[in-house]
């Protein structure tokens, strides 16, 4: 089943239509949240968070076939208000991440780094450097598999804008791995 036939079964008043779009789209919206945060607990509060308004919300949704969008887009302006939300600590924040080897010594020794540090640490820190409008798409794109057309809808942004952001974001990225003196190939292994 679809999701356009679970949400029309949802508004009919099927709870476990609504179940089930959360079991299928939970897992995808959680990853996209810690790639945005790079914690489990910040992607488990904006999944659930993205559920509830969705839930709340679901009955405004116009056009049924463009759910993915719809969700991907909540998920989203959930992450941008926790990121401008100054009173509470985020781990996205530079200064509140833990001081350790891969911010501090990367250049020293990169071989021994990429061995001792978890390849996944080395990508959030790389992600956390970039700018938010740029880290969204390359998550999106890189990490989500959304194509342009679908990142532009969620983002509400015309698909150059897009295609723009993931080339400077790339490039960013490409950058800092260069200068932190790994090799592209061995983050490809992920």
């Amino acid at each position: 089943m679809n999701d356009a036939k679970l949400i029309e079964n949802f508004r009919n008043g099927d709870m476990e239509a609504f179940n089930r779009l959360v079991k299928r789209w939970q897992q995808r919206i959680h990853r996209f949240a810690y790639r945005y945060f790079a914690s489990h607990d910040e992607a488990s509060e904006i999944t659930q968070k993205t559920f509830i308004k969705a839930y709340k919300k679901l009955n405004t949704l116009e056009n049924t076939d463009k759910f993915s969008a719809w969700i991907y887009r909540i998920a989203n302006n959930l992450c941008l208000d926790e990121t401008k939300c100054a009173s509470r600590r985020r781990s996205a924040s530079m200064e509140a991440l833990p001081k350790h080897p891969v911010a501090e010594n990367l250049s020293s020794n990169p071989d021994q780094l990429v061995q001792q540090e978890d390849l996944e640490s080395i990508l959030q820190l790389a992600l956390r450097q970039i700018p938010a409008e740029q880290r969204i798409v390359v998550i999106m794109k890189e990490y989500e598999g959304l194509k342009f057309r679908e990142i532009a809808e969620v983002l509400g942004e015309p698909e150059n804008t897009v295609k723009s952001r993931l080339y400077y974001g790339l490039k960013k990225l490409r950058t800092l791995f260069e200068q932190w003196n790994i090799e592209l190939e061995a983050l490809r292994y992920e």
